[in-house]
């Protein structure tokens, strides 16, 4: 018989119900407690950072223009952030060895990369088997510096500025020996987007680097060349050389009486060299940010602004953000102009 006063037995039904909301406010609960352990170990792993020493990989030998910019940054985030930071190069095979290192390295924010047009931009595209990808294993700190190159020619060569000289490379194609240096650097991705932007020929001459490139040019065996200002500026002073232009939209500090490409006859032709500082992909956001700020204190020091001054640079401030626009543009253009010219180096 039916007694009002006992309890109603539940059906199947409704004790699966019950479960399954149980279950739910658990996982619920369990997730919660998960973001809140994980945002908290973020913020811990940021306060916390760096307590040891940070290395700052340079993926070319000691000596160069990546090299000198790495150890500016390097003394001055080693003041920022009170912990070493160590330059270590790893060069060989044009910045593939120890770009690809770094890749693999641990995202603590213990080990960074000294970016730069060639190493992270060009090379990409331009070796058959770089071993990495840039967008997907790297995480962009922020921007160091841009620098431009210089059209220089010998004083033989009967052109005041960039428009005449692409005249006379028009007139008699193929008799101008543009020198170089080696494949997939500034200088030599420069000299192949001139004579496309300019629609002209030159005979393209690379050599195994800038000291040789110069040598050639002075000694008139080539007639015109790209590079980075600080190692040929006694020679432009000298009279030794002639600049045409620089290839930035500004004009360079080191040649303030030099026009832009751009004023010298090859309208919107803009070509500079851009450093920057990359972590392995993964590295918590709150950690590249502290190093971030700390590189934006840095390049504000008036001292640091001079040093790289002169070595023939612009220092140039960025938020993480903006730095990954530019790494992602160079990838573009640069990948743009190699596979319409065919360019690979296995």
């Amino acid at each position: 018989m039916y007694n009002p006063m006992m309890p109603r037995p539940l059906d199947r039904a409704t004790v699966c119900r019950g479960n399954a909301m149980e279950i739910k406010q658990r996982a619920v609960a369990i997730a919660l407690a998960l973001l809140t352990v994980l945002g908290i170990g973020n913020a811990g792993q940021a306060l916390d950072y760096p307590n040891g020493r940070i290395t700052l990989v340079v993926p070319f030998p000691p000596g160069g223009g990546n090299d000198a910019m790495a150890r500016i940054m390097a003394d001055r985030l080693s003041a920022r952030l009170g912990q070493t930071v160590v330059v270590d190069n790893r060069g060989g095979a044009g910045g593939i060895v120890g770009t690809r290192s770094a890749a693999k390295a641990a995202p603590d924010g213990y080990t960074l990369l000294l970016g730069h047009t060639g190493s992270v931009g060009i090379n990409p595209t331009l070796y058959r088997n770089a071993g990495f990808d840039t967008l997907k294993d790297f995480t962009p700190i922020g921007l160091i510096a841009t620098m431009p190159l210089a059209l220089l020619v010998h004083p033989s060569v009967q052109a005041k500025n960039v428009g005449e000289l692409i005249g006379l490379a028009k007139v008699s194609p193929g008799t101008l020996n543009l020198g170089s240096s080696s494949k997939g650097t500034g200088s030599h991705m420069c000299a192949e987007m001139f004579m496309q932007a300019a629609g002209v020929k030159m005979n393209l001459i690379p050599y195994k680097g800038t000291a040789q490139t110069l040598t050639d040019l002075i000694g008139g065996h080539t007639q015109v060349t790209f590079t980075v200002i600080p190692p040929a500026f006694g020679a432009i002073t000298s009279g030794q050389l002639r600049p045409l232009a620089v290839t930035s939209p500004q004009r360079s500090m080191l040649l303030p009486d030099v026009p832009t490409a751009s004023e010298s006859g090859l309208p919107g032709f803009d070509v500079v060299l851009n450093y920057g500082l990359l972590a392995p992909a993964g590295t918590p956001k709150a950690i590249v940010d502290k190093i971030n700020q700390a590189m934006w204190a840095a390049l504000a020091d008036e001292e640091v602004k001079k040093r790289i001054s002169a070595d023939g640079a612009e220092a140039m401030s960025s938020t993480p953000v903006e730095y990954a626009a530019i790494v992602e543009r160079d990838l573009t253009r640069w990948a743009d102009l190699i596979t319409t010219l065919n360019l690979k180096v296995d």
